[in-house]
C-alpha cells in the first residue's frame, strides 16, 4: 500500500491517495484538490469522506464526473455535501453510497471499513485500509475535532471518545489535518479529552 498526502486549501486539509495494486482511492479531497488527484492517480476506483465539511468535500462533484467513480460517504453528513447555512459556496455532490452508521466494503478486492465516531459532524467517521486508519476530524495528533459547530454534539464525541479508548488494535492515524499518529498513541489522552468536555457541558 502506497499513501501520498498533500495539505488543501486555506485550512490545510490533508486528502490522501492510497494505492493498492495499482488501484486509486481518494479520501477527502479538498478545496482545489481535483488538479492533484488527478496528476497522481492513474486507475481511480473511489472517492471516500470522512464527514461533509466543506474543507474535505469540496472537489466531490468536479472528481465524480472527470474521474466516473463512485463516492462513499456517511449518510448522516449528506445534507452537508449538497450545501448548508454552514458553507454557502460548496459544490454540492451526492453520495453515490450512502454509509449507514459504521459498514465494511469490498471495492475491487480492497476492504474499506467506515467506523461512526460523531461527534464532529453526525456523520463523523474513521476509514480502515490496511494498517491505516483515516481519521478525518475525528482524532489528531494529540487533539480531537472541535465539538461547538452547527450539527457537532458535545456527548456524542464523548460517546466516540470512549468507544475509540476500547478499540482493541493499533493502525497508523492519517488525521484530516497535521501529522499521523497512531491508535495506542492518542488512546492515552481519551480520558482527558473527556473529563474536558464534560467540563464544558
Amino acid at each position: 500500500m502506497n499513501i501520498k498526502t498533500k495539505p488543501m486549501g486555506e485550512y490545510q486539509t490533508n486528502c490522501y491517495i492510497v494505492t493498492i495494486d495499482n488501484k486509486d482511492i481518494i479520501i477527502d479531497p479538498g478545496v482545489n484538490a481535483s488538479s492533484w488527484v488527478k496528476q497522481n492517480v492513474s486507475n481511480p476506483i473511489a472517492i471516500l469522506n470522512t464527514h461533509g465539511h466543506f474543507d474535505h468535500v469540496w472537489s466531490n462533484a468536479e472528481l465524480q464526473k472527470e474521474l466516473q467513480v463512485p463516492l462513499y460517504a456517511p449518510k448522516q453528513d449528506a445534507m452537508l455535501l449538497c450545501g448548508s447555512d454552514f458553507m454557502r459556496d460548496l459544490p454540492p455532490s451526492h453520495a453515490d453510497v450512502e454509509v449507514d452508521d459504521s459498514q465494511t466494503f469490498n471495492i475491487e478486492g480492497i476492504e474499506i471499513k467506515f467506523t461512526h465516531f460523531p461527534g464532529h459532524t453526525p456523520g463523523c467517521s474513521t476509514i480502515e485500509i490496511e494498517d491505516a486508519m483515516f481519521s478525518g476530524d475525528f482524532i489528531f495528533q494529540r487533539s480531537i475535532g472541535r465539538y461547538d459547530f452547527p450539527y457537532s454534539n458535545a456527548q456524542d464525541m464523548i460517546n466516540s471518545l470512549k468507544k475509540f479508548k476500547q478499540l482493541p488494535y493499533d493502525k497508523t492515524i492519517y488525521p484530516g489535518h497535521g501529522a499521523t499518529t497512531t491508535i495506542k498513541t492518542e488512546q492515552q489522552y481519551t480520558d482527558y479529552w473527556v473529563e474536558t468536555i464534560e467540563k464544558s457541558l
